[in-house]
């Protein structure tokens, strides 16, 4: 597959003061990110949540005896800066965090009751939230755009 360049043709015809970064993906990837995860904050503030506080919440709940260092590893985060969060979600009440069977050094990570109950309702808003964003999209190209970040990610992984 051949790579070419990105180039000033490239940029929107109404051109603009960052003309010259609308060349790069990368660079519409943020814009869109910072627009997504601006709406995503709105949606989550009346379950008290953020985005990776919700990410690892429902995290857990889908997978309950999840070990810190496997939902590092699943949601691509240092395990420095998850601890804070798993401290915030315990603190909250949302999680539990017990002995890990087969291994009683090691935690192993649970929503609690209530925190089940906010990763269903919080999820719920999300749902509503990508169809807001998202919605707009053809399905076939949602598909293929997640195909497409997927492989950016995997790059990432592998060259990183």
């Amino acid at each position: 597959m051949a790579t070419r360049s990105p180039t000033a043709t490239d940029a929107p015809a109404e051109g603009g003061i960052d003309a010259g970064l609308r060349v790069f993906a990368g660079y519409h990837m943020r814009r869109a990110m910072a627009a997504i995860q601006k709406d995503l904050n709105a949606t989550l503030a009346p379950f008290g949540l953020r985005m990776v506080p919700f990410s690892v919440l429902v995290t857990i709940a889908d997978n309950p005896g999840l070990r810190p260092s496997q939902l590092a590893g699943a949601l691509a985060m240092e395990r420095s800066n998850l601890a804070p969060v798993l401290e915030g979600l315990a603190r909250d009440g949302l999680i539990l965090r017990e002995p890990a069977a087969g291994d009683r050094r090691a935690k192993a990570l649970s929503p609690s009751p209530e925190g089940a109950r906010l990763a269903t309702r919080a999820r719920t808003a999300v749902e509503a939230h990508d169809a807001r964003m998202t919605g707009h999209v053809d399905p076939d190209m949602r598909q293929r755009l997640i195909r497409i970040l997927n492989e950016i990610e995997a790059r990432g992984q592998r060259d990183g």
